[in-house]
């Protein structure tokens, strides 16, 4: 049982979710600080657009692609800047590769960067932009509308806003945080007494109080810099990564659960925090985000392989087929499936051909607001950044083979 679930479960937590943490409360900060000005910056020199739109999808997360849209729906951008940050962007599934492996994440996201640049160049210098091309559809319209003054982007419409979260708080979070409390209790034990107050009280605090000493421990084990069994027996006999790293699995499964399970946990609100406690906040939802789908690639792969022999060799995501698979997965909206997609990748299930691909595919929670205020616009990117996914895919597949 322990190797079979819990010890999957504790290194989705200790080997992806602290450092997710950590890199999401840093990447935030700085948009939190620094993203006017890049947007501003923006808006005053066009010509830079698919560059800038490049580094913006290709920083770790969703946030920087997202804040692109409204300003897209403004005409403020131009649809090659779009569709750079959505071929560079790896969505969420990039803290899962900066979390395992950061010099093979450097080089995929560099490769990610290129692919993005080329390519909203390439759409800006041949004129594609459906926004510009004639009438605007339905949605097109509504998404003109909405957009705001020339300051900070404009709301998400109402219904990107149910299906990102918007309005139910500040970043979508308030409900999730705040459930119904029943009068009638069992005592319970300690530990599940802190997943439950993570209900009750702001979640930020209570999932730092619990990631802060599972960092602690995590670098030395991780890093192989103590010896897990002597590290076991200091703490008397109980295994500190285990039962933190478990227990910081079923804190992000309380949050995420709280938060609806939703698909996407980005939308413009969290893209652009108003406060550092805001920052904090959304980092603590991220990363619980991320550490449940990698807990389920994690442990379906663990109980695959261990019941069935199943080695991913089996697998019909070799060649390039596996290519034409990996970019047609990347078309799903939102960053659930892609972080799935990417734990097999690091379980040893899929070739690197197939995780390139899917990486240039994907385009995260971007989507989702861009298709609310441009649909015709969302559709059209979403095909257009398979085309070079695929492009790339076999070439890598060709220079591996």
């Amino acid at each position: 049982m322990t190797e079979l679930v819990l010890r999957p479960l504790a290194d989705a937590f200790m080997q992806v979710g602290v450092y997710v943490a950590v890199l999401v409360a840093l990447f935030g900060w700085l948009r939190w600080r620094y993203g006017d000005r890049v947007t501003d910056g923006l808006t005053n020199r066009p010509r830079l657009g698919p560059l800038v739109g490049a580094l913006l999808g290709v920083s770790p997360g969703c946030g920087g692609a997202i804040i692109l849209m409204p300003l897209y729906a403004r005409k403020k951008v131009s649809f090659g800047t779009v569709v750079a940050a959505l071929a560079a962007t790896m969505g969420d599934s990039s803290w899962v590769v900066l979390a395992w492996n950061p010099g093979f994440a450097l080089k995929l996201h560099l490769l990610l960067f290129a692919v993005g640049l080329v390519t909203g160049y390439v759409v800006d210098a041949v004129g594609i932009d459906p926004a510009r091309s004639g009438v605007a559809s339905r949605g097109d319209r509504g998404g003109v509308r909405a957009a705001g003054t020339a300051g900070r982007p404009a709301p998400i419409p109402a219904a990107a806003a149910v299906a990102s979260g918007v309005g139910a708080g500040r970043g979508g979070m308030d409900v999730a945080v705040h459930p119904p409390t029943t009068t009638a209790r069992r005592p319970v034990p300690a530990p599940l007494r802190l997943l439950g107050g993570l209900r009750r009280r702001d979640p930020a605090t209570a999932f730092w109080g619990l990631t802060t000493p599972a960092f602690a421990v995590s670098v030395p084990v991780v890093f192989q810099l103590v010896d897990p069994v002597a590290l076991t027996d200091t703490f008397g006999g109980v295994d500190p990564y285990l039962a933190l790293g478990v227990l910081g699995t079923l804190a992000a499964v309380v949050i995420f659960a709280a938060g609806g399970c939703r698909l996407a946990d980005d939308n413009l609100e969290t893209a652009l925090p108003g406060s550092l406690r805001e920052t904090l906040r959304h980092s603590a939802h991220e990363a619980s985000f991320v550490t449940v789908w990698v807990a389920v690639a994690y442990v379906g792969w663990q109980v695959l392989t261990t019941t069935t022999g199943f080695d991913g060799s089996q697998l019909a995501l070799t060649g390039l087929l596996g290519v034409l698979v990996g970019a047609g997965i990347g078309l799903i909206p939102g960053c659930a499936v892609q972080i799935v997609f990417t734990g097999l990748f690091i379980s040893g299930g899929l070739p690197l051909p197939t995780l390139v691909a899917n990486a240039v595919s994907q385009d995260g929670d971007a989507l989702i607001p861009l298709a609310a205020l441009r649909r015709r616009s969302a559709a059209l990117a979403t095909v257009i950044t398979t085309i070079p996914a695929a492009v790339v895919g076999t070439a890598v597949l060709l220079l591996l083979g």
